[in-house]
């Protein structure tokens, strides 16, 4: 930018399943500087007996059982993601808009400073048990595009057949999340592997069943959602101080917005509703006009749906899967914190 002109940002916050085997350490190395507010969220875990964020960050060996249950990994990606975003270089990048995906929502509302960072832990850590259990089904991921990320009106058949598979078992199959050029569907146990057995593989990948996750963003989730209520008042929220883009695309002002509402669509309506990441990102690409697109870590996973929105959204020209390489190559538009390279042109300050 040889006129030194800051670039209009949206920023995204992930979701679970995203600090992995590759993202053990990812505070220690990036985050050294946010000790105190990490030091903060870790008193409250020790008085509640739990393990350290630091000492589950710092460990020599990635433990699937402890690091992926939902009481460590909801936090662990919460401080990363907020972290990341408090990083982002504000003299390059004027943030015009936050959102997230699925748990990424409760991240956007503390980034977006609708809560604040001990209130954004606290609500991740709290969300995170009322939503985990072993009856509280599963989640898949099955593309609904061909390997030029252009819709594929097979893979939409096949995931309608299995929603209507499901239905007829009288065991819904729901929608959980629309994931740019995916489809995250949930349900019972029992509806997750009718539903592996009946999809056709693809890419020697998919029909993928998301490890750890329970059927989020379905009517399974009622009680939590009703939990939630009990244990987090409207006076725990408030109006954000950025526009703030929710799971149906809604955009959320400093002013105009009613804590109750608020609490209300997060505690309710996205609890057990679909979350539309795709209308998000493409009310964001619309209304904001942004230069960039910025994913915080840990991880790099939405990467690929959110292009595809873009690609959807002719975002820029792009028509496809080796435009946006191409694109990608020469002049970023989607920058993911999670990726090294792409990191380094995003913070203030490389460590």
């Amino acid at each position: 930018m040889g006129n030194n002109k800051k670039q209009r940002a949206i920023v995204i916050c992930p979701g679970r399943g995203t600090y992995n085997r590759t993202e053990l350490g990812y505070l220690q190395r990036y985050h050294s500087e946010h000790a105190d507010t990490l030091a903060l969220f870790d008193a409250q875990r020790a008085a509640e007996g739990k393990p350290t964020l630091a000492s589950l960050d710092t460990a020599t060996v990635f433990k699937s059982k402890e690091h992926l249950h939902a009481q460590n990994a909801a936090p662990l990606i919460y401080s990363c993601a907020y972290f990341d975003f408090l990083s982002i270089d504000r003299e390059r990048y004027d943030i015009v808009a936050v959102t997230g995906n699925s748990m990424g929502w409760y991240i956007a509302l503390a980034c977006a400073g609708a809560l604040s960072a001990i209130r954004g832990f606290e609500l991740v850590s709290g969300m995170a048990e009322l939503t985990q259990g072993a009856n509280l089904g599963g989640q898949l991921i099955y593309p609904l595009v061909d390997s030029a990320w252009q819709v594929s009106n097979s893979h939409a058949a096949a995931v309608e057949a299995a929603i209507q598979d499901a239905a007829a078992h009288n065991d819904p199959l729901y929608w959980s999340i629309a994931f740019g050029g995916y489809a995250v569907l949930a349900g019972s146990h029992a509806a997750i592997k009718r539903a592996l057995a009946a999809l056709p593989p693809v890419e020697e990948r998919y029909p993928f069943e998301l490890p750890g996750h329970s059927a989020f963003h379905t009517p399974l989730m009622q009680q939590a959602s009703e939990r939630g209520l009990e244990q987090f008042s409207t006076s725990f929220f408030k109006a954000p101080e950025l526009p703030l883009i929710d799971g149906n695309g809604r955009i959320w002002h400093a002013t105009g917005t009613q804590a109750d509402a608020l609490r209300n669509y997060t505690l309710t309506t996205q609890v057990t509703e679909t979350y539309h990441l795709s209308k998000a990102v493409r009310v964001g690409l619309r209304e904001f006009a942004p230069d960039v697109v910025l994913l915080t870590g840990p991880g790099s996973t939405m990467g690929g749906a959110v292009a595809q929105v873009m690609i959807e959204e002719n975002w820029h020209g792009l028509q496809n899967k080796a435009d946006f390489i191409a694109q990608q190559a020469s002049e970023p538009s989607l920058l993911a914190l999670g990726i090294p390279e792409q990191r380094a042109q995003a913070i203030s300050c490389v460590p």
